[in-house]
């Protein structure tokens, strides 16, 4: 008997059972935001260690001192005469000092073309083929001329020079030095590490000398002269990437372990180990990850599969140039020592300060939760939709007069079993497959809107979109009653549709960029309880208030006031990020988010069909 019931039937004829969906959904995204909260208490969370024992972090001495500091000084004097040169006058003097340093030179140029602007220059670079190795292996130390905020890196070029000198009169490297000198620290590093393995498009020349495979990538950022107090790691990469935490916990253990500077992150510059200060820790590490743009010249590195982190000095303290090159010096020794490439760490991880941390088995379950209250409501609506529209009060009630089911013949108990449990409604798929669909490929537009208008025209082609973008899911709303005139059932699977569409993507993306699929599942949350409510328009009204408050656009207007920037210089990054980076996060929002919000406000603005009720079959006897 029970092998005649589908479970569908099942749950569209208890009303109980009907009733549980929409409250798992709301449960699954409370308990997924309350799992990211408790993220940051001990019992969530571990210290960070070490996992590649060949990496032997501050086990060595180092002789990055003395004598070497006149030489820091001398180059820095050289580099300060440098301020006012054209890049290739730059590159010509430090092309210089590398050959008198007895390393290998070359040269490459390279052009972008992004939002209607160019962006140039010429990157330098000397390699140090390894005396004790066969140069199929290599280590970058890249400095900048200007670091991400635009300032001169003095400092830091100074100091890679002074190293470059260094590193060359020792014999224990089993690995060949790259240092390289970029024109800026957006289009120069990308354009050289692209060209490095033979992925650069047209516009950037490819190198004239190469080594090995690259093992590992540091990056100093040095602006200033004074002394400093401790170093900021950098490590987020694009599309939310991270390099292996081997390396970070080497550059900790260095740092505060072998040479008493401490080391922060996300720029906390005053870490107190407090629940608040982990969780501001660990939410700054989620944006820039969900944001998914370069953070550094050592973010072009990582979507190679080559670890790289930037070490930025900071704050008023002791501490000089030369203990950041002892630090540089013993991280170089730690990655001389590796005899395979670092794999045996985590790349998915969320940070609380430099050395506490949490897997990717831990914190995953919350935006899992999140992608899956999606696919509760549309396995949910899926059901909804194939109920009949009536009911057959008299062959329930025949039912009952025949007498207990138990005891009837198995042969007679299908004849028994009304028709509306067995059989579903006919489901019409096409308007609603055409609608979500649509919607998804019409997400294209904004995509190239943003990524191919000019710089000067992005505001205005922003504030266009968004007036638009607000009538627009009326508009098509009103098309569909007047030429589909679409029923309940209809409405129902252009919600399914969706919804299911929604919660397969952000599990997806979740095992990619836990962060961004987290953020996009908390802003689309309320899609999930939006529907036609065609005879309350109170209802209505705060729903279509409520969206349009999490709409893309109003989003990322929020967030361009919160950062205190303009639309179009966010737009601008944006469209540089997909020229140059590779930065897919704008697919995301418009090809995903996006679409999935059109279709929520074409729900609120439909009005489905009255229709009448069918008429009652007779019941079969047995």
């Amino acid at each position: 008997m029970s092998g005649l019931l589908s479970s569908g039937s099942l749950l569209r004829r208890n009303p109980r059972l009907l009733q549980v969906p929409p409250y798992l959904s709301f449960l699954c995204i409370a308990i997924g935001v309350a799992w990211l909260l408790l993220l940051p208490l001990d019992n969530y969370s571990r210290r960070t260690y070490i996992s590649e024992n060949a990496l032997l972090p501050g086990q060595v001495h180092t002789y990055f001192a003395g004598s070497d500091q006149n030489v820091f000084r001398g180059y820095k004097r050289e580099v300060d005469e440098l301020v006012e040169k054209s890049n290739a006058e730059v590159n010509d003097k430090l092309e210089e000092f590398f050959k008198a340093s007895g390393l290998k030179v070359a040269r490459q140029k390279y052009e972008y073309r992004s939002a209607g602007e160019t962006y140039s220059g010429e990157n330098v670079y000397a390699i140090l083929h390894a005396p004790r190795g066969d140069a199929e292996e290599a280590i970058v130390l890249l400095g900048a001329w200007t670091n991400v905020e635009g300032e001169l890196n003095k400092s830091g070029v100074a100091l890679v020079l002074t190293l470059a000198r260094y590193f060359k009169r020792w014999s224990l490297w089993s690995k060949d030095i790259i240092f390289l000198i970029t024109a800026d620290s957006r289009a120069g590093p990308q354009a050289w590490v692209d060209a490095y393995h033979d992925t650069h498009q047209k516009g950037i020349q490819s190198l004239p000398v190469k080594s090995g495979a690259l093992q590992g990538a540091v990056v100093i950022d040095y602006p200033f002269d004074h002394r400093f107090e401790s170093i900021h790691i950098v490590y987020d990469g694009i599309n939310g990437q991270l390099p292996n935490l081997d390396l970070l916990n080497t550059v900790v253990a260095i740092a505060s372990g072998q040479m008493g500077i401490g080391a922060s992150l996300q720029k906390m510059w005053q870490h107190k180990d407090s629940y608040k200060d982990r969780l501001t820790t660990m939410l700054r590490g989620m944006m820039n990850q969900g944001l998914g743009h370069a953070s550094g010249p050592h973010s072009s590195f990582i979507p190679y599969h080559v670890d790289a982190i930037t070490l930025q000095p900071f704050g008023e303290g002791w501490e000089d140039e030369m203990a950041m090159g002892r630090v540089i010096e013993s991280t170089f020794r730690s990655l001389n020592n590796l005899l395979e490439h670092l794999h045996q760490s985590f790349f998915f991880y969320l940070l609380m300060q430099s050395n506490r941390f949490v897997s990717i088995g831990t914190y995953l379950p919350s935006a899992m939760l999140v992608a899956i209250n999606f696919t509760i409501m549309a396995i949910f609506l899926w059901v909804k939709s194939g109920a009949p529209s009536t009911t057959n009060s008299k062959v329930a009630s025949t039912d009952k007069k025949s007498g207990p089911l138990s005891i009837i013949q198995e042969g007679d108990a299908k004849a028994l079993i009304p028709k509306q449990i067995l059989e579903e409604t006919e489901r019409e798929f096409f308007l609603p497959l055409a609608v979500v669909v649509g919607s998804h490929f019409l997400g294209v537009l904004p995509l190239y809107l943003f990524n191919h208008t000019p710089e000067i025209m992005l505001p205005s082609v922003f504030f266009i979109f968004a007036i638009v973008n607000n009538i627009f899911p009326f508009l098509i709303s009103t098309a569909l009653i007047r030429s589909f005139n679409p029923s309940h059932q209809q409405y129902q699977l252009i919600k399914a549709f969706s919804l299911l569409f929604l919660g397969m993507f952000l599990s997806s993306l979740a095992t990619l960029n836990f962060s961004l699929a987290f953020l996009v599942g908390l802003l689309a949350a309320p899609l999930t309880y939006v529907q036609s409510f065609p005879n309350r328009p109170i209802t209505t009204t705060l729903f279509v208030i409520l969206l349009s408050l999490l709409t893309p656009t109003t989003v990322l207007l929020a967030s361009s006031f919160y950062w205190n920037l303009g639309v179009g210089e966010v737009l601008k990054e944006a469209a540089f990020g997909w020229d140059v980076w590779g930065m897919n996060t704008q697919v995301v929002v418009w090809c995903v988010w996006w679409p999935a919000w059109v279709v929520g406000m074409i729900q609120l603005a439909g009005k489905p069909r009255n229709e009448k009720p069918k008429p009652e079959k007779a019941a079969v006897k047995s």
